[in-house]
């Protein structure tokens, strides 16, 4: 996640990064300058599902997963590599759960790891540039107003608010702050121990639905039935040991386009996590863990959703070619596809500067997209 990393880097401490790619302090491949184009994700948009169920009782946040609810959750596909099926599997397993009741949103987590290390003890440090696990949660799915949580083996936590994707000019919060939130790691081995062999570390969080309702836009907790944007990404460096203690290898690998691991739920298509339509969906079970048995509901909003954002990528990269957006469909190669519960073609609106996609559905109302992302 070099990319969205180091644009972080540089809203938070307000310092302009000009690096070349190839080294981890560089930006990537997924964050190509906008005089040349603008990136898109290289896969099709096929995000991954979960149905997440009540838990009957709170649960006690201590890392080790090992309660009657947690035991009866079903685990998550196994991360994949950020860019998709085209990149290498993962070295290690990794995969989550989610739970949830009326006060809180539970998220736990499985990491694979023979060595488990972690340096950074101060909460809001830049919890990457660790080993860590990541959550990420956009309640309405308009890809604005997002949240992301991190946490390293030495169970340090970063919380952000993102006002809009870095894409659109961000920025990260930095100060906001989750009140009550309980986050807990369990290391199955020895902690900063290079000398022998580690299994792992469990992760577990449960935060506030009171914290998510601040920019959520819609009910928190949510209504059962309810479909909320969350994907996870573990970020894993590679190291050596020097000196009886863990040393990040930072020279990329022949054959390698970067240094660390992104590992990730859906995958993105690109090395960026800030691509919010990218992310899976999870469906709010009104059922209690072990005893429901809930399908996963398909959505025609989705689709129609998804082709916008195929407006918003064409019109973008209309933009970084020739200095305006085009109201012109034909000329952005775009056509309207037979999408379930909507009439009518594509509606554009542009100006040099702005531009404004819709579509009608069946009932009369407007789904639209603009030139700084947000989709409602």
């Amino acid at each position: 996640m070099k990319a969205l990393h180091m644009i972080r880097i540089s809203l938070l401490a307000g310092i302009v990064l000009a690096l070349a790619c190839g080294g981890p302090d560089a930006a990537l491949s997924g964050d190509q300058s906008a005089e040349t184009d603008f990136p898109v994700p290289s896969i099709d948009w096929s995000p991954e599902r979960y149905v997440a169920y009540r838990t009957p009782t709170p649960l006690e946040v201590d890392g080790r997963l090992d309660e009657p609810a947690w035991e009866a959750a079903s685990w998550t596909a196994d991360f994949v590599d950020i860019e998709g099926s085209a990149r290498q599997d993962p070295r290690f397993r990794t995969r989550a759960k989610m739970l949830w009741d009326d006060a809180r949103l539970y998220v736990a987590a499985e990491l694979e790891e023979p060595h488990v290390w972690g340096r950074l003890v101060e909460r809001d440090a830049v919890i990457f540039y660790d080993n860590d696990f990541e959550i990420f949660i956009d309640p309405d799915g308009d890809t604005h107003q997002y949240y992301e949580l991190e946490v390293n083996a030495l169970g340090t936590v970063w919380d952000l608010l993102l006002v809009k994707p870095y894409r659109d000019g961000g920025p990260a919060i930095n100060g906001w702050y989750v009140r009550d939130l309980e986050a807990a790691v369990w290391v199955d081995g020895t902690l900063n121990q290079p000398v022998d062999q580690d299994r792992g570390w469990t992760v577990e969080f449960a935060i506030p639905w009171a914290a998510l309702a601040e920019a959520a836009h819609r009910p928190s907790p949510p209504e059962p039935g309810d479909q909320w944007r969350v994907n996870f990404s573990r970020v894993q460096w590679r190291t050596d040991t020097a000196d009886g203690a863990y040393v990040v290898l930072r020279d990329t690998l022949p054959g390698r386009t970067r240094p660390e691991d992104n590992w990730v739920w859906s995958p993105q298509g690109l090395i960026n996590m800030h691509y919010p339509e990218m992310w899976g969906l999870v469906q709010f079970a009104a059922s209690e863990v072990g005893i429901g048995n809930e399908a996963f509901e398909e959505r025609s909003e989705d689709r129609a959703r998804w082709y916008l954002r195929e407006v918003y990528y064409a019109e973008r990269r209309w933009y970084a070619r020739h200095g305006r957006y085009s109201a012109d469909a034909d000329a952005l190669g775009l056509d309207t596809p037979n999408l379930e519960g909507f009439v009518g073609s594509l509606m554009l609106d542009a100006t040099p500067t702005l531009f404004e996609a819709r579509l009608r559905d069946t009932l009369g109302g407007i789904l639209r997209i603009s030139q700084d992302g947000r989709i409602w």
